[in-house]
């Protein structure tokens, strides 16, 4: 049996690019056939975004929060400023509704097997896994096809490595209207570091220990600094329900030249994820309807797919002084935060903003940092 579409991987960036196309109406009648070796839900997801009060993703959302404070020993600021809620989709919710209103329209079929490789040929793709051999009209992968992005010299490498415990208290803690983006009045140690902070009420909370740097740490070095922040917070008593670790790669690296015609690679596979702040929800979404406009054009050719942008501009530089300067991180957001009316940060976060706007935060960033990092690229 051929298939119309065939994903590899069944994570954010598959579940928005379906969703999306089941929107618009490309996959009535379609075979879809996704390539997943853990169970759905096998491991739920936190995935977060602020915008308006009301929005599209409102009935998959777990929790929100009113005020998200970025902080360090100095201030403590609203993000929200009241104009924005930041909101916490439940990935288990959201993949097992998608499935209902796929099975719809569509053939769509699930297979537990672990994806190997693919090979274009003429009108379809052979797509390999450790059970079978597939094909395909078109082939969307959330797998990275290489690891050359780790050893790149024209684009570094930052990763954003955490672990994080969700607590739960007997008595009332946390105030569950309050979230922390983050908070920089954690040592630093000559690198970006900082504390992240998710109430779901008043006594369970997602505490996270969040690092942008080149080299990771010891598990226990993480859970220390967790540990004795809350400590600091008056927090000694609790339970660890569960734990989540991550590392995502922060790099420029373009991932979008290993597309092929009928080949997308999408999620931080394709280049989606943010490369100056790890940020993923938002970016995918905008990916992902880009994906279905791109689709409804026809003759279709994904090498065409990407398309650079001054945001692409803006990371490069913010990376590569992360990169060479990593303690200067606690220092670039704090002037950010508190130089610039903090809802136009987040505008810039969702790529948004006019050149106007973005001159703003431009010149409340250290300047010497970045000409130095301009200036390479120049002579690059």
């Amino acid at each position: 049996m051929d298939y119309n579409y065939t994903f590899s991987g069944l994570g954010l960036s598959t579940i928005l690019v379906l969703n999306e196309m089941f929107e618009n109406n490309l996959i009535e009648g379609k075979c879809i056939l996704i390539i997943e070796p853990n169970e759905i839900g096998h491991h739920e997801k936190t995935w977060c975004y602020w915008e308006e009060e009301i929005g599209k993703w409102d009935i998959y959302t777990n929790t929100k929060w009113s005020i998200a404070l970025f902080k360090n020993e100095k201030t403590s600021i609203d993000c929200l400023n009241g104009q924005l809620v930041y909101k916490q989709i439940s990935s288990k919710l959201f993949i097992e509704s998608l499935f209902k209103k796929l099975k719809l329209k569509a053939d769509i079929t699930l297979v537990k097997e672990k994806f190997i490789s693919f090979e274009s040929k003429n009108s379809k793709v052979e797509v390999l896994t450790d059970k079978g051999l597939y094909k395909s009209e078109y082939f969307f992968s959330s797998v990275l096809k290489d690891n050359d992005y780790q050893s790149s010299l024209k684009y570094p490498l930052l990763n954003q490595h955490f672990i994080g415990w969700f607590i739960e208290t007997e008595n009332p803690f946390f105030d569950s209207e309050k979230a922390t983006f983050m908070d920089f009045s954690v040592e630093q140690n000559k690198n970006t570091r900082f504390m992240y902070v998710l109430p779901f009420s008043k006594n369970k909370a997602l505490v996270e220990y969040t690092l942008f740097s080149k080299d990771l740490l010891s598990e226990q070095e993480y859970e220390q600094e967790i540990e004795l922040y809350l400590k600091k917070m008056g927090l000694n008593e609790y339970s660890i329900s569960k734990k989540e670790k991550g590392n995502i790669p922060m790099t420029v690296f373009p991932f979008w030249n290993n597309n092929e015609k009928r080949v997308l690679f999408i999620g931080t596979a394709g280049g989606w994820t943010k490369a100056s702040t790890g940020y993923t929800f938002k970016n995918s979404v905008r990916k992902a309807t880009e994906v279905v406009l791109f689709l409804k054009k026809g003759n279709v050719d994904f090498r065409k797919f990407h398309k650079w942008n001054k945001y692409n501009f803006y990371d490069t530089l913010f990376v590569d002084v992360l990169y060479s300067s990593n303690h200067l991180g606690k220092e670039i957001f704090s002037n950010m935060f508190t130089k610039v009316k903090p809802h136009l940060i987040l505008k810039f976060l969702d790529e948004e903003t006019s050149l106007f706007e973005d001159l703003q935060i431009i010149l409340a960033c250290p300047k010497l940092p970045f000409l130095k990092a301009l200036f390479k690229k120049i002579v690059q």
